[in-house]
């Protein structure tokens, strides 16, 4: 499949191969080089809190938090 960059420098990644993948709108992506080749890998799991936030378990009651807001 082909696809073109945007003035902006944007790339579509085509429907047929995001479905493949599963990718959704807000996911996140690395973007790297392997050889001349531009590699784009989706990434499943967010990076989790570092130093003395790691064990204080804020992020689980913040996505706690946010998952009973409204929409």
């Amino acid at each position: 499949m082909t696809s073109r960059i945007g003035a902006k420098g944007q790339v579509v990644v085509p429907k047929a191969i995001r479905d493949q993948v599963q990718l959704h709108p807000g996911d996140g992506v690395e973007v790297g080089l392997q050889d001349k080749r531009i590699v784009i890998t989706a990434r499943r799991q967010a990076d989790g809190l570092a130093g003395r936030f790691a064990q204080s378990g804020m992020a689980a009651r913040l996505l706690d938090d946010r998952a009973h807001e409204p929409r």
